[in-house]
C-alpha cells in the first residue's frame, strides 16, 4: 500500500469522500504540516528546559572553582557587609544590584553588578570574604538555555516564533489525539501484519497521548510569558479588575524601575511581583542609624522571610533594600520585604496572600512548568516529559521518512477540514484562532496560501498533495 493509499484508506472504510474531505485525512494533514513549525521549536524547548531543570546540578559541577567553597572548622561566615566591600574593591566600576545567600554551607554568595561591558555574577567565599570570581550569567550553559527557550536568542522576533509555535502546538496535540483514536484498529492491524515501521508509529501515538495533555498544560501556562498572547492578556485582565502580577505598592531599590527590570538575572524573583512599581525611603532619617545588607537579612527573618533570601540593594537616596523569601517549591510563601535604607524599618510588605486571583493561578502554573512545585515528583515527571517531548520530535520526522513516496511530492497526507458539513469543527477552529490571535493569523496566511497559490500551480499541487475541491468542504 502506499502512503497515500495508506492515508487514505481509513475515510474510505467509514465511507468518506475520495476527494480529501474526511476528518481523518483532513486532521492528520493539519497534524503532519503543523509540525514543520512546531517540531524545530518543541525541540529547541525541552532541550533548553531539561538544562534549565538541572541548572542546580550543572553549574555547580561547570564552575566549582566560583560556586563551591570549604567551610573550615569552627570558622563563621562573615558579615554579608564585609563580603559587600570586597566585591566593591574588586569591582570599583561597577553597581551592585542585588545579592543572593548561600544555598548551602559549602556555597559561595552571590553578588549581582552592573558593569559598563554588562551584567556579571560574582562569587564571594562567606567564610574568607574574598572574591572567587565572576560570570556573564548570559554565558552560563543555563543561561544561554534561559535566552534560547524564551526568544531563541532573536528577541522580540524570537519570542513570536515561540508563540506562534506554541499555538500550533496545540493544534498538533488536539489533532494527534484525534488520529490516535481514530486510527488505533489501522495500527494494530498494521502490527499484526509486521509491516514496516509499525512498532515506531505505534510508540510514537502511545507516547503522544501520554504526554498531550502535559503538553497542552505547559503550552498554555507558558503564555504569560510572550510578548504578544501574554502583553494583551494581562491589559484584558487590568480593564477587568485583575491582572497576571501582583500591584505591590513597592518592589525594589530603584523607585523608577520593576523588580523584573532591575534583577533581570534573578531566578528568586516571584512572577506575580515582576512588573511591580517600587517603595521609597524616607531621606529625612538620614540622621538615623543607616541600615545594612545584614539589616535587611535580619529584619527579613524577624518578619518570617525564608532563607536563603536575595536582597536588592537600594540606588539613589529613595531606594530601599527589597528582602525577597526564599520560596521555589510553594508559590504560596513568596513574600517581598522592602526595608527603609536609613532607619531600618519594614516600608511596606507583600506577598502570595495578597495577589489578585489570576496572579496565584498563574504563579502556581509557572511554578509547575518549571518542575518545581511538587519536589521531586514534578522535577522527575517534567524530567520525563521533556524527554518524552524530544522523543516524539525525532520519531515523528523518522516516520515520515520511512513512508515518503517516491518522486516529486512531499508525502503531505491528502484532506481537507470539511467545515461547511461540520459546524462544530468550525466553531472550534474559530474559538480557537480569536483566544490564540497569532494562531488565527497564521492560520489564515495558510488558507490564503492554500487557495490562492497551491491550488492554481500544478507543481506545487502535485508536491504538497492537495486535494481537489468539494463543494461539500
Amino acid at each position: 500500500m502506499s502512503a497515500v493509499q495508506e492515508l487514505e484508506a481509513p475515510a474510505k472504510r467509514t465511507g468518506g469522500s475520495p476527494r480529501g474531505t474526511g476528518l481523518f485525512r483532513a486532521f492528520w494533514r493539519w497534524h503532519f504540516y503543523a509540525s514543520f513549525l512546531v517540531i524545530p521549536v518543541l525541540l529547541v524547548l525541552a532541550a533548553t528546559g531539561l538544562i534549565y531543570l538541572f541548572r542546580f546540578q550543572l553549574e555547580p559541577m561547570l564552575h566549582a572553582d566560583l560556586m563551591k567553597v570549604d567551610q573550615p572548622a569552627g570558622l563563621v561566615a562573615q558579615p554579608y557587609e564585609t563580603q559587600l566591600d570586597e566585591v566593591r574593591r574588586a569591582f570599583p566600576d561597577a553597581t551592585v544590584v542585588s545579592m543572593t545567600e548561600p544555598s548551602a554551607p559549602n556555597r559561595s554568595t552571590v553578588f549581582s553588578v552592573d558593569t559598563a561591558a554588562g551584567s556579571r555574577d560574582v562569587f564571594v567565599d562567606p567564610y574568607e570574604g574574598k572574591v572567587l570570581g565572576s560570570l556573564d550569567p548570559d554565558r552560563t550553559l543555563s543561561g544561554a538555555a534561559i535566552l534560547l527557550h524564551g526568544e531563541l536568542m532573536a528577541g522580540r522576533w524570537g519570542d513570536s516564533v515561540i508563540e506562534i509555535a506554541a499555538c500550533w502546538a496545540i493544534v498538533m496535540a488536539l489533532t494527534g489525539y484525534y488520529l490516535f483514536v481514530r486510527g488505533r484498529v489501522a495500527r494494530a492491524r498494521r502490527r499484526a501484519a509486521g509491516a514496516a515501521g509499525a512498532v515506531l508509529r505505534s510508540r510514537h501515538g502511545r507516547t503522544g497521548a501520554v504526554l498531550g495533555l502535559g503538553l497542552l498544560f505547559l503550552v498554555v501556562s507558558g503564555l504569560p510569558w510572550t510578548g504578544f498572547w501574554g502583553a494583551k492578556t494581562q491589559q484584558l485582565a487590568t480593564h477587568q479588575g485583575t491582572s497576571f502580577w501582583a500591584e505591590d505598592p513597592g518592589a525594589l531599590s530603584n523607585p523608577t524601575s520593576t523588580l523584573d527590570e532591575s534583577l533581570p538575572h534573578s531566578h528568586s524573583v516571584p512572577w506575580a511581583l515582576g512588573k511591580s512599581e517600587v517603595p521609597r525611603s524616607d531621606p529625612a532619617n538620614r540622621n538615623r542609624s543607616v541600615a545594612t545588607v545584614d539589616t535587611a537579612i535580619a529584619v527579613g527573618e524577624r518578619n518570617g522571610l525564608r532563607r536563603p533570601m536575595t536582597i536588592a540593594l537600594p540606588s539613589g537616596d529613595e531606594g530601599v533594600f527589597s528582602a525577597i523569601g526564599y520560596a521555589f517549591s510553594d508559590p504560596g510563601k513568596e513574600r517581598t520585604l522592602h526595608v527603609d535604607r536609613y532607619g531600618g524599618g519594614v516600608v511596606s510588605t507583600y506577598g502570595y496572600r495578597d495577589y489578585p486571583a489570576l496572579a496565584k493561578v498563574v504563579a502556581q502554573g509557572i511554578a509547575l512548568h518549571e518542575g518545581r512545585r511538587l519536589g521531586v515528583v514534578n522535577f522527575w515527571l517534567t524530567t520525563a516529559f521533556c524527554l518524552g517531548v524530544m522523543f516524539m520530535c525525532v520519531t515523528g520526522p523518522l516516520m515520515w521518512w520511512r513512508r515518503r513516496p517516491k518522486g516529486k511530492t512531499l508525502g503531505a497526507p491528502r484532506g481537507r477540514l470539511p467545515l461547511r458539513a461540520t459546524p462544530g469543527l468550525a466553531v472550534l477552529v474559530a474559538a480557537l484562532a480569536l483566544f490564540l490571535p497569532l494562531f488565527g493569523m497564521t492560520l489564515l496566511a495558510a488558507l490564503l496560501l492554500d487557495q490562492l497559490l497551491l491550488r492554481k500551480l500544478p507543481a506545487l499541487r502535485s508536491w504538497f498533495n492537495v486535494p481537489d475541491p468539494s463543494p461539500r468542504a
